[in-house]
């Protein structure tokens, strides 16, 4: 069969155009799960550029041509449409090459054994040479849209947790309108993370730092703010830094279908809203970094910004011996620490909620005596006299609260939390 030939073949196979994209989508259908769900503007998406690449095809072997930059072109474009629809790029690539194979059996049946094996070989050749070129294409143009899309989300993310940090956009029904559009999950009462620089310990020397020379003149507003930017700029980026790779670990430790992880910075600060079940890996990520973390929990979407204010001020107020093994504040020193620096949101109630928890059940009103007649006389035996116990009975009740409250009146720390929550009223 000569080009003549070809030509003719091409002419009926596009004059019976609409049987042949039939066939060949729902082959493509069949065949590539990603493909089976799609139905109305998608479906007709799907067939339109069908037929763009089986004409293309069939003209290309008809007239023993190529690709051309416009056909190269049309492939990113639709390798970009793909990526903003979700479509991996795998089954994208998969789809043309079911639908490739596909149109080249309907050619042999529909051209019988009217093509010779030169035309068999040229017909080959462009299915494999061509639509080489066009899967190429095609996904080089998604990893580009994806690799945009991704960093557009990401600010957009970033967005949305700055946001309800300040308190801005967070209603119940503005943050559920702003999930469902990000297509993010939030956790329903979440774990903030506030990250920050840990400071030196007491007695550390302090670092070396070359006098500045004195200025001749008093600087300018735009000049001070000149000064200051590289080193708010540094922070700002090491902060970025140390999030991105914090939140690359939990997500890796993040089970299937949990809750998404928002993070941001602010100044030197990282922030992160964690599922809770992802806050018990926090510590050991920590460990052995120069930061050090305040973890605060069972905030909603719209309690963030409460939240983020107790964690910034307690992690810039706590004393060093008031930090885990890991450098990590919780829930209840940060309440603590708020409390003793009249931070909004901690109170005497709060306060006793956290840090004493079952003890302020009626049930055990008995293991709160005894820690009170414990913190006040100072050791178990003078407590147990007090109480009229036997010491062993007394030891057994403060394992109790031990046990209950999570806490060791024997740590100096713990015992001024746990005095601190028995003194105050609400």
């Amino acid at each position: 069969m000569g080009r003549a030939e070809r030509e003719a073949v091409c002419r009926d196979m596009l004059h019976a155009e609409p049987g042949l994209v039939a066939r060949i989508v729902d082959e493509v259908r069949r065949e590539v799960p990603a493909y089976r769900g799609l139905h109305g503007s998608r479906l007709a998406e799907v067939r339109a550029i069908t037929r763009w690449a089986s004409s293309r095809l069939l003209r290309m072997w008809a007239e023993d041509t190529g690709t051309t930059a416009a056909d190269v072109e049309r492939a990113r474009e639709i390798g970009r449409a793909r990526a903003a629809d979700g479509r991996s790029v795998d089954a994208v690539v998969r789809a043309y090459r079911v639908g490739a194979a596909a149109a080249d059996r309907i050619v042999a049946e529909h051209a019988g054994d009217r093509l010779s094996p030169g035309d068999v070989f040229a017909l080959n050749r462009i299915w494999l040479r061509e639509l080489e070129t066009l899967t190429e294409a095609l996904a080089a143009g998604h990893a580009d849209a994806a690799e945009r899309l991704d960093a557009d989300r990401d600010r957009a993310l970033r967005a949305f947790l700055d946001d309800l940090l300040v308190g801005r956009q967070a209603s119940p029904a503005a943050v559920a309108d702003r999930s469902r559009a990000l297509g993010v999950c939030l956790p329903e009462s979440g774990v903030l993370l506030v990250a920050g620089p840990a400071r030196p310990a007491a007695g550390a020397p302090a670092a070396a730092v070359a006098p500045a020379p004195v200025p001749d003149r008093t600087p300018s507003a735009p000049d001070r703010a000149s000064a200051t930017a590289p080193a708010v700029h540094s922070a700002a980026h090491s902060a970025a830094a140390a999030g991105a790779e914090l939140v690359a670990r939990l997500l890796r430790a993040r089970p299937a279908g949990g809750a998404d992880v928002l993070h941001t910075t602010r100044a030197d600060h990282l922030v992160l809203l964690l599922d809770p079940g992802l806050a018990a890996l926090v510590g050991p990520l920590l460990r052995g970094t120069a930061r050090h973390g305040c973890l605060v929990a069972g905030h909603g979407p719209d309690e963030l910004a409460g939240a983020y204010r107790l964690a910034r001020d307690a992690l810039g107020a706590a004393p060093a011996r008031a930090f885990d093994a890991d450098g990590l504040l919780h829930t209840a020193e940060a309440h603590v620490v708020g409390l003793l620096n009249a931070t909004p949101g901690a109170t005497p109630a709060t306060v006793r909620r956290h840090v004493l928890g079952p003890l302020l059940d009626p049930g055990n009103q008995h293991l709160a005596a005894t820690l009170d007649a414990y913190l006040g006389t100072g050791s178990a035996t003078a407590a147990a006299e007090a109480l009229h116990l036997h010491p062993q009975t007394l030891r057994y009740r403060m394992r109790r609260v031990r046990e209950l409250t999570g806490r060791d009146p024997r740590d100096p720390w713990q015992r001024l939390m746990l005095d601190i929550a028995r003194t105050v009223h609400g």
